[in-house]
């Protein structure tokens, strides 16, 4: 009896032993045929977005990233997919699922690209940078966000370069506004635009102008030592500037604020010019 039980108990680890195998190997195929069925979608994705099919390619990219979560292809997949849609500018699909991407894989390699993908997709959204200057202030703060926290990354340097121009693009938006103040009469809203220029974006090409409209103003109005502490500055920093040389004409007696005139250029803005860079 005893000697049959010990039977029975060989034979249920030899039958457990080759179910657990067989089990083994069951899901070793099954995972092998994911992974095929993967890496096929994966290519199939790359192809499309290689013959300018980037609708195509982000359902495939995002049929890899489902086929195999677990695999080191499901964050490429899902950044590629990310892509496909910024470059067939569906750029709130493109944030959503970056977003996502940064959620579901915090510790990927590829993080840094992804900040600077949400970066570009900001920038992207710009439609009329005088009316709404949202998109460019969240472009702005996350371009500051890869030069802060991967700042010897290729994406850090071009960042910096990028941070730079939308600068340009917000100075010459409060410009704009000064000017027009000055055409309406409006000293007081004109001394604050032009104010918040060189103290918000002193590294633009505005500051100049800026400083000439503040001395111009000031002695508008008749707060001559304002006017004379921005005439001083400006030669101080920008000496042989032509805006020194017409500020330093207002202190003649028979000065007067001449009409500002706005160009066909200036009224296309800044951001037709500088989209080009990124085409």
């Amino acid at each position: 009896m005893n000697n049959f039980r010990y039977l029975l108990l060989i034979i249920s680890l030899i039958l457990v032993t080759s179910c657990s195998k067989e089990k083994k190997e069951v899901s070793l195929i099954k995972e092998t045929n994911q992974n095929l069925e993967m890496i096929t979608a994966y290519r199939e994705g790359y192809e499309a977005l290689s013959n300018n099919d980037p609708f195509f390619a982000a359902k495939k990219f995002l049929e890899a990233e489902l086929l195999f979560p677990q695999s080191e292809w499901a964050p490429r997949s899902s950044l590629m997919a990310s892509y496909s849609y910024y470059m067939q500018n569906y750029y709130a699909e493109a944030l959503s699922n970056l977003q996502r991407y940064l959620k579901t894989y915090p510790t990927d390699v590829n993080v840094s690209y992804a900040h600077y993908l949400i970066a570009i997709c900001y920038y992207e959204t710009i439609e009329d940078e005088k009316r709404d200057s949202g998109p460019l202030i969240k472009a702005k703060n996350k371009f500051n966000f890869i030069i802060t926290e991967y700042p010897n990354t290729d994406f850090a340097l071009d960042a910096q370069f990028k941070v730079g121009l939308i600068e340009d693009i917000l100075a010459s938006k409060e410009m704009y506004l000064g000017r027009h103040y000055i055409k309406k009469g409006k000293w007081i809203a004109a001394i604050n635009r032009f104010k918040y220029v060189i103290e918000t974006y002193e590294r633009t090409i505005f500051v100049e102008e800026a400083l000439h409209r503040l001395v111009e103003v000031n002695y508008k109005i008749g707060l001559l030592d304002e006017s004379q502490k921005y005439a001083n500055l400006l030669g101080y920093n920008y000496l042989s500037s032509d805006w020194y040389k017409k500020s330093y004409k207002i202190f003649n007696r028979n000065y007067e604020i001449k009409k500002i005139k706005t160009t066909k250029k200036e009224k296309k803005g800044v951001l037709n010019r500088l989209k080009k860079l990124f085409d």
